[in-house]
């Protein structure tokens, strides 16, 4: 997860961008951090989906072949 701290910095240069814009720095900075904060949402995402198990209303497991498939080789879902 990322730090509260980067996340404030984020809004932060986002509502600088918003007003007065940003310096060629502060640019490269909010562009490193939305990076940042990607990636960790995308791997939080991945291992939420590689952890859900789907059952339909008869009980029968009904969780799709890929995802089965990256839970079990541990890899992610491309």
């Amino acid at each position: 997860m990322l730090s509260e701290k980067k996340i404030k910095r984020i809004n932060e240069l986002a509502n600088k961008s918003k007003t007065t814009g940003l310096s060629i720095e502060e640019a490269k900075e909010q562009t490193q951090l939305r990076k940042e904060y990607l990636e960790t949402f995308r791997s939080s995402m991945r291992e939420t989906i590689e952890s859900v198990k789907v059952i339909d209303a008869e009980g029968n497991d009904v969780t799709p072949e890929k995802v089965k498939e990256a839970r079990e080789n541990q890899k992610p879902l491309n």
